[in-house]
Parts: structure tokens; sequence; C-alpha cells
């Protein structure tokens, strides 16, 4: 199962983590995998190369997991904040169609 931590500071996103692997299909035909990594890279692009921003990112390779923090503040706050929640809105969308396969909770 991938699951999916979304950091709030009140009513702000401030990161997020996202690993695990799905486990709907063997590696390298698994679409729940494919289109998790496919939003995760949008937002993440956005955010540090259309936005500007320098959110830190870490990639674990060996245990499929990116985990994305804001700066304690954005320049573009608020298109950054409507990117993290278009991705929460999204993997939520996920999970409501491969419920076995996908967890997304704010913490």
């Amino acid at each position: 199962m991938t699951r999916c931590d979304f950091f709030m500071d009140g009513d702000r996103i401030t990161g997020f983590t996202v690993y695990g692997h799905s486990g709907y299909a063997e590696a390298g035909s698994d679409i729940v995998c494919a289109a998790i990594s496919a939003v995760v890279t949008m937002a993440e692009t956005t955010i540090n190369d259309v936005c500007g921003e320098k959110a830190k990112v870490r990639v674990k390779e060996e245990d499929a997991r990116v985990t994305l923090t804001l700066p304690t503040s954005c320049d573009e706050e608020e298109t950054v904040q409507a990117v993290l929640s278009g991705l929460l809105l999204t993997l939520v969308n996920f999970k409501e169609e491969y419920p076995d396969y996908i967890e997304v909770l704010e913490v």
C-alpha cells in the first residue's frame, strides 16, 4: 500500500511524504503507482520550478519515498497551497477508486 501523509500547520499544508508501493500490480505495470508518481512529480515541479520556491525534496529510492517540505513562508503562498490542495484531493480521489492500495492522511 502507498501511504500519503500531508503535514498540516492549522489550515496550511507544510509538506508531504509519499511512500511505499501500492501493490496493485507488478513493478512496471502498476497503474496506481504510476498515477501517484505522476501527480507528486507535477506538484513538486510546479512548486519549485514554476513558482520558484525552495521546497526541500528528499527521495529515498529504497523505500519508494518522496518527502517535500515547504519553507516557513513562500512568496507564492496562495499558488503553492492551491497546488498542494489539488494534490491532496487527487490522491483522495485515487483512494476512493483504489481503497486497498492507497492511504491518505492529514497529520
